[in-house]
């Protein structure tokens, strides 16, 4: 079973949702990233998303825009991504490790090197935003290979008839992205939410995740009631990139952040 298959079981066991925090790799410094990460889990993180930096990322709003561009000002990048999941590792055998970027850096790595190297890294799950089901079937061949889950995102754009064909190439869960737009931008409908989540969990018995729109224990509380779990991103990566504030301070208001969101779900 894997790492993110056994998570679900005992969340379901004690009747409890996922809170899911997603970081860029590398921000604010590349030192920090690690610990960040066991931070967060002793907060109450169930699963963790770890952004690869990327040039371009067009699915992120201001906040994680700039986390990226302090990620590459570090030179940060897939590999060194992978590293920071292998050290993590060797103090967290448990905790889900999820990567989340584009695909021009995995492709360029090459889907079965790529593989290999964040099964070895300890990595269990990989979203990839741009790379659609219709052109996934090389790199879940591979994934699927090393048992690693591929996630797929839904929008609230997404036709009805193209939702079966997501869910066909997904495994570990359904990412339901709340807002049409980018990370972090517009108000968050949480009636339309329930209602999509509902659409959804009919068509799969995998677990829906919202993200895109959570930046409180309030609005956690609130999409966290229609579904299995809630990620949370901008709100975490806008005050880790809050400059006038020390490092230190930065991430200590990060975690406190993730531990109200995790005592509100």
């Amino acid at each position: 079973m894997s790492r993110i298959q056994a998570k679900w079981q005992s969340l379901l066991a004690e009747s409890k949702k996922a809170v899911i925090p997603y970081v860029v790799g590398g921000d604010p410094e590349p030192a920090v990233t690690v610990s960040l990460m066991h931070d967060l889990v002793a907060a109450g993180a169930d699963m963790l998303e770890l952004g690869v930096p990327f040039s371009d990322p067009m699915a992120e709003g201001p906040a994680i825009q700039k986390g990226h561009e302090r990620a590459l000002a570090h030179s940060v990048s897939l590999r060194k991504c992978l590293a920071m999941a292998a050290e993590f590792r060797t103090q967290d055998a448990k905790t889900p490790i999820i990567l989340m970027g584009y695909a021009n850096p995995i492709e360029h790595m090459g889907y079965s090197a790529f593989a290999d190297a964040a099964a070895e890294a300890g990595v269990d799950g990989v979203i990839t935003v741009d790379l659609p089901p219709e052109e996934v079937a090389a790199m879940n061949l591979e994934l699927k290979r090393v048992g690693i889950d591929n996630i797929f995102l839904i929008a609230p754009t997404t036709p009805d008839e193209r939702i079966p064909l997501i869910i066909q190439q997904a495994s570990g869960f359904i990412y339901y992205v709340s807002l049409k737009g980018v990370t972090g931008a517009g108000h968050l409908n949480t009636n339309e939410v329930a209602a999509k989540v509902k659409q959804i969990k009919a068509g799969t018995e995998l677990p829906v995740v919202v993200g895109f729109g959570i930046k409180d224990a309030e609005s956690a509380a609130r999409v966290g009631a229609e579904a299995d779990g809630v990620v949370v991103g901008s709100a975490l990566v806008n005050l880790l990139g809050d400059e006038s504030q020390s490092i230190e301070a930065r991430v200590k208001a990060a975690v406190s952040l993730l531990g109200d969101i995790r005592s509100g779900v």
